[in-house]
């Protein structure tokens, strides 16, 4: 009874999705600075709507394109994870993985493992972005 009780529990928990590393992506991030500050005067949404990309914990959000983070896996050796993600923009739904490193306590860089696509409108996922103080998740 025992060994059939491990047995499911063990099934359970390798067919539940591996939560997200605790401490992954803190707050909001913009991919300047500049927008940080814009969308600390204005609102975060009025950035978005600019045509500009937003990272948090869950993915990266724009106007017409989201990546949903699925898995984040933390590495042992440096301040880096690896992100599985499914993204989706007008016409298109693809699979990404990619590298998010935080290269100072202010910014992470993203690597997209996927190359830039010429249909695709989107510039891809890889690009830095930097945390923005005071701003509230969408």
């Amino acid at each position: 009874m025992a060994l059939r009780q491990t047995l499911c529990v063990s099934m359970l928990v390798a067919a539940s999705p591996a939560p997200a590393a605790e401490d992954f992506i803190d707050g909001v991030y913009l991919q300047s600075e500049e927008l940080c500050a814009q969308a600390k005067k204005g609102k975060l949404q009025d950035v978005i709507e600019a045509g500009n990309i937003v990272l948090s914990a869950h993915g990266l959000q724009g106007v017409e394109y989201n990546c949903e983070f699925l898995q984040v896996t933390k590495a042992t050796r440096s301040p880096s994870w690896a992100v599985t993600a499914i993204c989706q923009e007008p016409g298109f739904v693809f699979p990404d993985v990619l590298s998010v490193t935080q290269m100072s306590p202010k910014q992470l860089d993203l690597v997209s493992v996927r190359p830039v696509d010429d249909e695709s409108e989107q510039a891809g996922n890889s690009g830095s972005y930097f945390l923005c103080e005071g701003v509230t998740p969408p």
